[in-house]
């Protein structure tokens, strides 16, 4: 089967399902589909890395990358209401139903984007970049938005990733310490690691 939550257009046959959920203690209610990740409900890792997130000190927007139907984005929006927020996803259903989230929460503070990867955004500085990565597309895939992050972080911006201990955990933090020189273990959960490296302009070799 070809068709996955990170394909460009999902073929699955729509079964369109709403839910409502509870995240930082902010009441959500989310449309959801066929051929998107975690369609039924907010997986465990994605609550995770929510809950732990904290802004970073200074001004500039937050990018979601990978945003699904935007559960991720629009939570920090509205814990965030003077930031703007970024949402992009290279899943065209998955933006469609962002959006319709979006509307659906009264979120006015962000935009969404489909994009592959960074592509769409490459031009843009962030303070944080907040990513549950599609693992199941690959190491090299997952990899590749650890780098990209890093291009389009501010100076002291921050990356923030979950990932389970079985899908790499170990591995992931080591590919964060080889690209911003730094990695560490926010938190560990039911064998799921919340990561964060921080980017450090001084330190980049000229």
């Amino acid at each position: 089967m070809s068709d996955h939550y990170y394909s460009e257009k999902p073929t699955s046959k729509r079964n369109p399902s709403q839910f409502q959920t509870t995240l930082s203690s902010i009441t959500l209610n989310f449309h959801s589909d066929e051929g998107v990740f975690s369609k039924k409900q907010v997986d465990f890792g994605t609550k995770t890395l929510v809950e732990h997130f904290k802004q970073p000190e200074g001004k500039g927007n937050l990018l979601d990358l990978g945003c699904g139907y935007g559960v991720i984005g629009i939570t920090l929006a509205k814990r965030y209401p003077d930031h703007h927020v970024v949402m992009v996803d290279v899943n065209e259903r998955a933006v469609e139903l962002t959006k319709k989230n979006c509307e659906q929460n009264d979120v006015q503070n962000a935009e969404v984007l489909q994009s592959d990867g960074v592509a769409e955004v490459k031009d843009r500085q962030f303070n944080a970049v907040i990513t549950n990565p599609p693992f199941r597309a690959g190491k090299k895939v997952v990899h590749q938005m650890v780098e990209d992050s890093f291009d389009v972080l501010n100076d002291q911006g921050e990356l923030w990733v979950v990932v389970q201990k079985k899908q790499g955990a170990p591995s992931l933090k080591g590919k964060m310490e080889s690209v911003f020189g730094n990695a560490e273990v926010v938190v560990r959960n039911k064998g799921y690691y919340v990561l964060r490296a921080i980017k450090f302009d001084s330190d980049i070799p000229v």
